[in-house]
Parts: structure tokens; sequence; C-alpha cells
């Protein structure tokens, strides 16, 4: 499992029939700044994921890859290896909020 940002979303029209319907996004994962410990940034890597949970454009969310993105019922037909699966409210380590959804609005 990892934190990720969604970046942007995704159409397409031409598609199999498992996936008419899925709410595509790209998303970016993210890491803890090596530098500062303070924050969180990007790894420069993307993926498309399939939403699960209603998320947004801009929104921090968990994601799944791999056989795990299959686990859910909604997930379980879509050839797919990337889903979000849950949105982050908070990140806190080492006693320091890194990231609190209140703030990135």
């Amino acid at each position: 499992m990892f934190i990720a940002r969604v970046t942007g979303n995704i159409t397409a029209t031409q598609k199999v029939s498992e996936m008419n319907g899925q709410t595509l996004f790209i998303v970016e994962p993210l890491r803890v700044d090596e530098k500062s410990g303070d924050a969180l940034k990007g790894t420069g890597r993307t993926f498309i994921a399939v939403d699960t949970v209603g998320a947004g454009e801009g929104e921090t969310v968990l994601i799944v890859q791999g056989s795990s993105a299959r686990f859910t019922e909604k997930t379980k037909p879509l050839p797919i290896d990337c889903a979000i699966v849950g949105i982050v409210d908070n990140v806190r380590v080492g006693g320091r909020d890194l990231f609190k959804a209140e703030d990135a609005s």
C-alpha cells in the first residue's frame, strides 16, 4: 500500500467492457522528504489507478498495486493492477504531522 496524490484523470472511449463506468486517475506515489523529514514529496513516477472510493483530483489517497488491486468487490472482475482504496485525512510520522487534508484545501 502506498500514499499517492491524484494528479489528473484519463478518459478512454475504447476499452474492454469491464472497464465501462470506471473512473481512472493518474496518481503519483509520495514519500517522506529525506532531507527535511517534515513533508511528503512526489517520487516522479506515475500510475493509472481505478477509483473505488470517490476520490478527486488533488487529493492524497491510498493506492494498492498488483493482485491486491483486485481484492475489492468492485475491482474483482477488472483487468487492473492499481486501485485507489482510501482517501488520506492525516499523515503523522515521528510525532509530526506531515499532511492534513483540512490544510490541503
